[in-house]
């Protein structure tokens, strides 16, 4: 049976929750507000599925050629400035939905949760679009978004799923076979924030507005797509918006004091991904095709696979896209290999979580130190 001797072992994917024949596995919080297997021994019939199935005990080899990369740019401006970068996720999304297909990604729930879910309509895509700097969580009420993705597939459905690399890794072993109705999306990640964390600042935000959170996004680009911001509107009307250097929640998870302990080591950072595409900012994109940058934002799109070719150029008319060097796409992705350094700090941050008042911890960790 599966037990987490070593937390940086476990990235919280819900595959081995999701595989379990007898449902003995659920996925719990714990003091850092990360969810983890906890197995019901009473109940486990000992089959060694949720060992199996783990795709970080079980690591797929790297194949060690590295994709084809493009700057790409959403030519619907609307849709481009309600993205975190240049849009190409929409463009993947749109390409789904006109097929009769589902799209699976992170949204917010009603309290400001990050969960995934999926949509079946274009009018629900806003939902899944923009970064959301927290872990989503892949099992929400104790349903597996796994188990929903397999009943799609299964139904003949086309899927398009997009998550962290770790989250596409679980899926896959989670799903144990190829699909060719499954498209699969990850992202170049620098690490998931605890949404422990994340809640006690809505919290904490909430009270210094005096009123309820209406609207939140991570990267508005209203001061810039370079100097992006935290932008959080109230249900008074009052708005609270500070760029990503000065923003505590960014700071910490920027500067890596509340991460989850497998993003230090994280074992999914190789050169090729077992998605079929990688999306990114193209951070750096001056030095290589600066007639591009207009301020707004540009995607990095890496293609991993020959699905992932075949449906990028099916929507590539919707974008204006050049093909550049892997080496020079990535030069400023650093994070697309490399896992973030733990602070030292982090242990006596999170046994601060835990004890003090939240406006102490902003005043203690919420700066560039």
């Amino acid at each position: 049976m599966i037990e987490i001797k070593n937390k940086k072992l476990c990235s919280g994917c819900t595959a081995c929750a999701s595989v379990c024949p007898v449902n003995c596995i659920t996925m719990e919080s714990d003091d850092e507000g990360f969810l983890y297997p906890v197995v019901d021994k009473s109940r486990c019939v000992n089959c060694g599925l949720c060992e199996k199935i783990c795709p970080i005990l079980n690591k797929k080899e790297d194949k060690k050629i590295p994709p084809k990369a493009y700057a790409v740019i959403n030519n619907d401006l609307k849709v481009r400035m309600n993205s975190s970068s240049g849009g190409a996720f929409s463009l993947l999304a749109d390409y789904v939905l006109d097929n009769g297909g589902v799209v699976f990604g992170a949204s917010f729930d009603e309290k400001f949760n990050v969960c995934h879910r999926y949509i079946e309509r274009k009018e629900d895509l806003q939902k899944l679009r923009a970064s959301k700097y927290v872990q989503s969580n892949l099992a929400e009420g104790g349903v597996s978004i796994f188990k929903k993705a397999k009943e799609f597939l299964d139904g003949g459905r086309m899927v398009l799923f997009t998550g962290t690399a770790c989250q596409i890794g679980g899926l896959k072993s989670y799903l144990r076979k190829d699909y060719d109705n499954l498209i699969t999306q990850d992202l170049i990640c620098h690490g998931v924030p605890s949404p422990l964390v994340w809640m006690k600042y809505v919290e904490y935000r909430s009270k210094k507005a005096k009123a309820n959170l209406q609207e939140v996004s991570f990267r508005d680009k209203r001061l810039g797509w370079l100097l992006f911001s935290m932008r959080m509107k109230f249900t008074n009307n009052k708005v609270y918006q500070k760029n990503h250097l000065i923003d505590p929640m960014f700071v910490m998870f920027l500067f890596n004091k509340c991460l989850r302990p497998c993003c230090y080591a994280c074992s999914f950072k190789t050169i090729t991904r077992q998605s079929d595409v990688t999306l990114a900012d193209f951070w750096g994109v001056n030095s290589v095709c600066k007639k591009l940058n207009d301020g707004k934002g540009i995607s990095l799109v890496l293609i991993q696979t020959k699905k992932g070719a075949e449906i990028f150029d099916k929507i590539k008319a919707k974008a204006t896209y050049l093909e550049v060097p892997f080496e020079k796409a990535v030069a400023h992705n650093k994070m697309y290999t490399s896992s973030v350094k733990e602070k030292r700090i982090r242990t006596k941050f999170f046994k601060d979580l835990n004890s003090l008042p939240f406006e102490k911890i902003i005043r203690k960790y919420g700066w560039l130190i």
